[in-house]
């Protein structure tokens, strides 16, 4: 089975068992080692690097993200 035949079927399930879910799969990545972890974010890191270059994503200033971030905890 591919991951997505997965997500497909996960996305069929009703809210209550799609949460449950999620949480299983959020606790385990609990279990990874930093070894495991540091590929992962590499990965991710590139990822979001090609959406920038390819103008899929834009790009906020530290200053706007700081004074958003500051708005949602007053």
């Amino acid at each position: 089975m591919n991951t997505a035949t997965i997500t497909s079927e996960a996305l069929s399930l009703p809210v209550q068992q799609r949460a449950e879910l999620a949480a299983q799969l959020l606790s385990s990545l609990d279990a990874l080692s930093e070894s495991e972890i540091e590929p992962l974010w590499f990965q991710e890191a590139a990822h979001r690097a090609a959406e920038m270059d390819q103008g899929l994503s834009k790009r906020i200033p530290a200053e706007e993200v700081r004074r958003q971030a500051n708005a949602l905890v007053k």
